[in-house]
């Protein structure tokens, strides 16, 4: 039994389709995210403090947009809101589990959630409360991976962990391609020169320039 956590406080990055559950047919499977949510709380008993990031590619995926109209701005504002559905879920099913947590959103909605101010989530953070950011970085043509590198530094978390369906970092899309290799290790220069599509080329460049691990690990 674990007593002693390895980090003090983590920031989670869970992409959307990870809720989809085996299905991907879209949406939440609320027996995945139930299952998600026993981990979190587990984590969270151990005195982890926790932040978590969530996309909306269950609900409404970037690129989706393309061709039909719509300009990508409004695409990208679709998607934000897309990642406050998936947070006000998790928010519902780890308080149903007796843990307490906070909705920060990037783009200020306040009857559902409180508007994101570092401060503020950092005091949420010391408290115990797992703290879920939604809407992204609160602008269009930045992805959810670049707003998990931003808010892992603004919490001044020990690691960043992504997690999504796949079990590592591939050279190709192992749902793909069969023979795509795993990597065990890779630092963030090789991510970038090979076009690895682990993350966006913008959250890598923030991570090699702001955190204190220079490489990226398969857990």
């Amino acid at each position: 039994m674990v007593t002693s956590p390895r980090y003090k406080r983590i920031l989670l990055k869970l992409s959307g389709e990870a809720l989809e559950g085996n299905g991907g047919n879209g949406g939440i499977d609320f027996d995945t995210l139930g299952r998600f949510c026993d981990e979190v709380a587990e984590v969270n008993q151990m005195g982890v403090q926790m932040g978590l990031v969530v996309g909306g590619g269950n609900i409404f995926r970037g690129g989706e947009w393309a061709g039909t109209g719509l300009d990508r701005p409004t695409g990208d504002y679709m998607g934000m809101l897309a990642t406050v559905i998936n947070a006000l879920a998790i928010q519902a099913c780890l308080e149903a589990r007796g843990v307490a947590t906070r909705v920060l959103t990037a783009i200020e909605m306040r009857p559902v959630a409180e508007p994101y101010i570092r401060r503020r989530a950092r005091r949420h953070l010391k408290k115990g409360r797992i703290v879920i950011f939604g809407a992204g970085t609160g602008n269009p043509f930045f992805t959810t991976d670049t707003a998990a590198a931003l808010r892992a530094n603004e919490m001044g978390a020990a690691i960043l962990m992504k997690a999504t369906k796949v079990d590592g970092v591939y050279d190709d899309d192992p749902m793909k391609n069969p023979k795509a290799r795993r990597y065990e290790q890779l630092d963030y220069t090789s991510v970038l020169a090979q076009n690895l599509r682990v993350m966006d080329a913008t959250a890598i460049s923030i991570l090699s320039k702001c955190c204190g691990v220079n490489r990226l690990e398969r857990w």
